[in-house]
């Protein structure tokens, strides 16, 4: 949520930085409601204090002897009138919420212009894609060649866009998690954590899922105020929630596998085969806290903690930063990660690194306590997938094939698949 104050002080100013993304600013509306605000709330304390008077006269006619039944009548009215007023401004304070919560965040001053993902600028490549002598398979082929990987069963035990795993590509893809969560928290000084895979609408509003993005969602029940979490990002951030949080404990650096359960509104057609977008899938989730002053320097570290998983899996990537059109509601700057997929022949996203400054903290009441003034002042949320494990096991798959359908296992896994090679049936070429 963007600053109150510099909303009501400078809406040209924040609309201006706002058409970066494309986002068009209704600032008539907002001054309109401001000043309806600050009307009703001079009317209502103008009348709360006549009515603290009022009842001084009461008490003053009574000790008397006076007749006060006009003096309550009076008093009577002035409650209703007071009432009224107090309801106006409740329901116009409303309005300036829902208009204020839809308000993404102010992109950086560095992010590039653009409306789309076409005009995403490359800033890293790293690895060259592998030449084959041979028409490659993508992930679906790989797997049912192998019999390890079963689409359709799943889709007739709950629907489209679930998967089943057998065998050694199940292994490989619980190796994949394991293999994340040493790396994050053995090099690179994360410590782990399990949170609740539900979450209540008041946590998804601290992240910024709601209420924008609740077709998203999934709902467990109408009547019920729970959610499954489309990202680990959501139960992590809200740890601190509410919460002031001294300098000792910062930077805070939490790393996080879940499932993540996403209704993929508004994807139909995309990504339709295999297990590129799926209802159900896996993340190691990366969240710091920090200071403002670090926050910059938070995002340039963790978008390397994601990219050297790649690394050490050998597999080619690009990172782009997004541009103004192409940011998420809560990003002021975001970095997405590109894995290299032989069958597509091109870069597809496997990571989303964002700095969202203060704007999810503002919604979350997570506050640091400055030790030079002694003040709480907001925190800055770093996050980024470290790594989507699915489109990970993808690209092992796809990139580590053979000619005879085998895929080979990247060094870096062999220990957590008992010292296997390769996962197949076929005799293991050369």
């Amino acid at each position: 949520m963007l600053d109150p104050k510099k909303l009501r002080t400078e809406p040209e100013t924040v609309a201006t930085a706002l058409l970066k993304r494309g986002f068009v600013l209704d600032t008539t509306q907002l001054q309109e409601l401001e000043e309806q605000r600050k009307l009703l709330q001079a009317s209502t304390q103008e009348m709360q204090a006549e009515r603290n008077q009022r009842a001084k006269s009461v008490a003053n006619a009574k000790a008397q002897g006076q007749d006060i039944e006009p003096l309550l009548r009076e008093m009577s009215n002035l409650k209703t009138d007071l009432e009224s007023v107090q309801t106006q401004l409740v329901e116009v304070q409303g309005r300036w919420d829902s208009l204020v919560h839809g308000i993404p965040n102010i992109p950086d001053d560095d992010v590039p212009q653009g409306r789309s993902e076409e005009d995403n600028v490359e800033v890293r490549r790293w690895g060259a894609p592998r030449k084959y002598d041979f028409e490659v398979k993508d992930h679906v082929d790989l797997g049912v060649f192998s019999g390890q990987l079963d689409l359709d069963t799943a889709t007739k035990i709950t629907g489209s866009r679930f998967s089943i795993m057998y065998g050694e590509l199940a292994q490989l893809h619980r190796a994949l998690i394991q293999f994340m969560l040493d790396v994050h928290t053995r090099e690179h000084g994360y410590r782990e954590v399990y949170v609740p895979y539900i979450v209540n609408s008041e946590s998804l509003f601290g992240t910024g899922q709601l209420p924008k993005f609740e077709t998203d969602l999934f709902k467990l029940q109408a009547d019920q105020d729970f959610y499954l979490i489309p990202t680990a990002e959501v139960p992590v951030t809200n740890i601190y929630r509410e919460r002031i949080a001294e300098a000792t404990e910062l930077p805070a650096r939490l790393v996080c596998h879940t499932p993540c359960f996403r209704s993929e509104a508004g994807s139909y057609g995309k990504d339709t085969r295999g297990m590129i977008r799926q209802h159900q899938f896996e993340k190691v989730e990366l969240v710091q806290f920090v200071t403002p002053q670090r926050s910059e320097r938070a995002l340039e570290e963790l978008r390397r903690h994601a990219e050297s998983i790649l690394e050490k899996l050998e597999l080619p990537y690009r990172t782009v930063i997004l541009c103004g059109g192409d940011l998420g509601f809560s990003a002021a700057r975001t970095y997405d990660i590109e894995v290299w997929l032989p069958s597509q022949a091109k870069y597809r996203e496997i990571s989303s690194c964002s700095n969202f400054r203060d704007f999810q903290a503002r919604r979350l009441k997570a506050r640091w306590r400055n030790p030079e003034t002694g003040k709480p002042e907001l925190l800055n949320t770093v996050n980024g997938s470290g790594l989507a494990v699915g489109r990970t096991l993808v690209a092992v798959m796809e990139n580590y094939q053979q000619r005879n359908g085998n895929i080979v296992i990247p060094s870096a896994l062999q220990s957590y698949m008992g010292g296997k090679t390769h996962i197949g049936n076929a005799v293991v070429d050369g």
